[in-house]
């Protein structure tokens, strides 16, 4: 069974940046990982994914702040975001895909999540 935890959350000014880490246990190294955020009111979506080779992809919004990276020996997934603006105000959430297949973006694709944790930048 695998559980994943978000931290590293927080309120941060426009301009600021924020680390979040999805600590993962159980099977992690072969899965796909992904952060997802969702805004009040807004369908939840995909902002950066990892494979298991380490390829990378971003949600155009999250293209040259955000970096997304993956700790294979301690079991833990990281979203680097910088240059934040009031957009980026959501929920975060990891996931996890441990089949492979589809698009990194959709949700469905993800079979374990994590609770979320919120960010907002004012």
């Amino acid at each position: 069974h695998v559980q994943l935890v978000e931290s590293g959350g927080g309120s941060v000014q426009a301009g600021g940046s924020l680390t979040l880490s999805c600590t993962v246990s159980g099977h992690y190294r072969s899965y796909c990982m992904g952060w997802f955020r969702q805004a009040s009111g807004k369908v939840r979506e995909g902002v950066a994914a990892i494979d298991s080779a380490g390829g990378t992809m971003y949600a155009e919004s999250a293209k040259g702040r955000f970096t997304i990276s993956r700790d294979n020996t301690e079991n833990i997934l990281y979203l680097q975001m910088n240059s934040l603006k009031p957009d980026d105000t959501a929920m975060y959430y990891c996931a996890a895909d441990p089949r492979g297949g589809g698009y990194w973006y959709a949700a469905g694709r993800y079979t374990y999540w994590g609770h979320g944790t919120q960010v907002t930048v004012s």
